[in-house]
């Protein structure tokens, strides 16, 4: 009860404090807009598309943010082709993720979750009555668990992945153990996190692998021509810098400036803002443009940097690249390093913060990618990779190998749903 308590206080605690910092703070603001009237929203949409019919269905599908849903965006559309008689419900937590894909075509609603206090969660599960729920890797709502199992709502968990660390299987980890038994079903991505589970007793778990590895197969196949690059590039070797963050750019730009004479390089910020990307390119003695100026280049051949300025463009960059140097591991955390991979090129990354993603550890035992210290252990491990043609294409073919025998978690978590559906 005190922990139900203490929970459900830090959720106000955390509505209050974005509301406090949303006029100065431009994420806050989004959050806190975006729930504005949700409620509102929700009864108009049901009431006005007939969501709440007797015949209709509903099966909800949450994602905390970009990367999420686009680890479950495989599920999402081999769930629409296998019960296309149901409504699809796509809620995010973040803005990062509702903003880019508030209009994605796959979903018949697309919102904002509101908080997850027990008011809320009773009026989302009143409004929406959903037939099946979904919560994709990290999302454990408590109050949204508790008000689904009430009404005997059937709820799966896919692409989870759990660590030693965590707080399910800390002595203190009642509460939190809890939640996880009110799955019906969870979908893991690894035998580690399976065997972690079963120390806990939760049994009704499986190993179905990471859906990631179906969308970016989902990616190559549906690639899409970026005519400007292909100019850009010019028959050169392009090094491509995915996710750019500043702690990546301080080790980048002084190795970009050192090899401009033999390498071309496309950078993609993680987020763009016009005034950092104006910084970097100062700090470059490479030739540099952005992608919406390229209209106006008329020799855009004879650019050393390309400097991509808008969102959703990045997984088709790849086919153009030799090299790929992902950002986030100086700082935070790695970002999605298997959109490279399966276009086949050796992957370099910061070597602080890459060890809790699976992938990343697996492609270095391979040889497939390689961690680096500063620029300097950057430099000279790229240009051995760049003096030796035969090794680089043994590394990119290591990566591609990598996500094509990884590929079919989709179809492992969609033979579970459907027992689920049939019962």
């Amino acid at each position: 009860m005190l922990l139900n308590i203490l929970y459900n206080l830090s959720i106000y605690l955390y509505v209050s404090l974005l509301r406090l910092i949303a006029p100065f703070n431009k994420k806050a603001k989004l959050w806190v807009e975006g729930r504005n009237n949700i409620f509102s929203k929700l009864k108009s949409d049901t009431e006005r598309r007939q969501l709440r019919s007797r015949n209709t269905k509903v099966a909800w599908f949450h994602c905390a943010s970009l990367g999420e849903f686009e680890q479950g965006r495989p599920v999402i559309e081999a769930f629409r082709k296998q019960y296309p008689d149901y409504k699809i419900i796509l809620t995010f937590f973040s803005p990062s993720g509702y903003e880019i894909r508030k209009n994605y075509s796959g979903a018949e609603y697309i919102y904002y979750l509101p908080a997850d206090t027990p008011e809320n969660a009773q009026k989302f599960v009143e409004i929406v009555a959903p037939n099946i729920a979904f919560f994709v890797k990290y999302e454990f709502w408590k109050n949204y668990l508790t008000e689904l199992n009430k009404y005997r709502i059937p709820i799966i968990s896919f692409s989870a992945i759990f660590r030693p660390d965590q707080a399910f299987f800390k002595f203190y980890g009642g509460f939190y153990r809890k939640l996880l038994h009110q799955f019906n079903h969870i979908l893991v991505q690894n035998e580690s996190s399976l065997e972690l589970l079963q120390t806990i007793d939760i049994d009704n778990a499986t190993l179905a692998g990471d859906t990631r590895f179906d969308r970016v197969k989902q990616i190559v196949d549906n690639k899409k021509d970026i005519p400007v690059v292909k100019t850009f590039k010019d028959g050169h070797q392009v090094f491509i810098i995915g996710s750019a963050w500043q702690t990546d750019m301080d080790v980048l730009i002084p190795m970009m400036n050192a090899l401009k004479d033999d390498t071309k390089f496309i950078v993609a910020p993680h987020e763009i803002h016009d005034a950092e990307i104006a910084i970097w390119r100062k700090e470059l003695s490479a030739k540099s443009v952005l992608f919406s100026d390229t209209d106006e280049v008329k020799d855009l051949a004879s650019y050393d940097v390309l400097f991509i300025d808008n969102i959703g463009m990045l997984s088709s960059l790849y086919q153009y690249a030799d090299y790929a140097f992902i950002g986030g591991s100086f700082g935070k955390g790695l970002h999605n390093i298997l959109e490279a991979a399966t276009f086949g090129m050796p992957i370099f990354f910061g070597n602080k913060a890459y060890h809790k993603f699976q992938e990343a550890t697996d492609l270095i035992e391979l040889g497939g990618a390689f961690p680096v210290e500063n620029m300097e252990d950057l430099k000279v491990k790229y240009q051995a990779m760049k003096a030796d043609e035969k090794q680089r294409a043994k590394a990119a073919k290591i990566c591609q190998k990598y996500v094509e025998n990884n590929v079919g978690a989709t179809q492992k978590i969609m033979t579970v749903v459907e027992s689920i559906i049939k019962k």
